[in-house]
């Protein structure tokens, strides 16, 4: 697989990269995840880019780097991230997407800078959030070549472009399997508050995994409020408190 992003189109030099974020500065850093740091770059040619950065390189980190490329590179939809290259040779790994100049749903969900600006999402916008999410989620599950289950639906890994359409990002945590299986059993991962308690039980994973983390990402744009245990976690042995529980109480 190294091999084969080292000579194919995908690949970017470390330092075309290096140089198109300022050298990682934290004047062009977008965001932050479980996994890496995500930094603004600018190509020669005037493309604007987001890089993800990795935090380690360690095998495991390594192992995500390539299932997220392998997964994101086979699929192509309006409501996810096109995927348009990484860096592989270089001192750490790096991935390369699009840019999206509104960056992610949680800042105008739940960040104060934006409500008290008057930036807030209006109820027309939330729904076409809800429906453009829906409809990504709907083609990685009902794809004819592989189902892919996202494992880490939330409202930072949702991003909005110029209009506040959403595509849905960070494939990380993704697994996939073949059409014919009814789960696949794997390690739990995810994030804390969004993950069905099923899968926390008996770690098997199908697509209901996804649309209960949907569920909880609906009742937070409707409402406006934070799901209050969003950690990123692995190989996780406790149930944890959803918003459903906040909101039905």
């Amino acid at each position: 697989m190294a091999s084969a992003l080292y000579d194919s189109c995908l690949n970017f030099k470390y330092s075309t990269l290096e140089k198109a974020t300022g050298g990682f500065t934290i004047a062009n850093k977008l965001g932050q995840g479980g996994f890496g740091t995500v930094y603004k770059g600018t190509l020669s040619d005037g493309r604007e880019i987001a890089v993800k950065r990795l935090f380690f390189n360690n095998k495991h980190r390594v192992s995500d780097f390539y299932n997220e490329v392998n997964i994101i590179s086979s699929v192509e939809h309006k409501n996810l991230v096109r995927l348009l290259g990484c860096s592989c040779s270089g001192p750490e790994s790096l991935l390369v997407y699009e840019f999206l100049p509104n960056k992610s749903l949680d800042r105008f969900l739940f960040g104060k800078i934006y409500r008290e600006n008057g930036k807030a999402l209006d109820w027309r916008k939330r729904f076409n959030i809800i429906t453009d999410t829906a409809e990504g989620l709907s083609y990685l599950h009902e794809n004819p070549k592989v189902k892919i289950i996202h494992r880490d639906i939330k409202a930072s890994n949702i991003l909005l472009d110029l209009k506040f359409r959403a595509k849905i990002a960070d494939f990380g945590l993704a697994r996939s399997f073949q059409d014919d299986k009814s789960h696949i059993s794997t390690a739990i991962a995810g994030t804390l508050g969004y993950m069905a308690p099923e899968y926390i039980a008996h770690g098997q994973l199908t697509e209901k995994a996804d649309v209960y983390s949907f569920g909880v990402l609906m009742i937070e744009i409707v409402t406006g409020i934070s799901n209050n245990r969003s950690k990123i976690c692995e190989y996780v042995s406790e149930s944890s408190e959803s918003l459903l529980t906040q909101v039905s109480g």
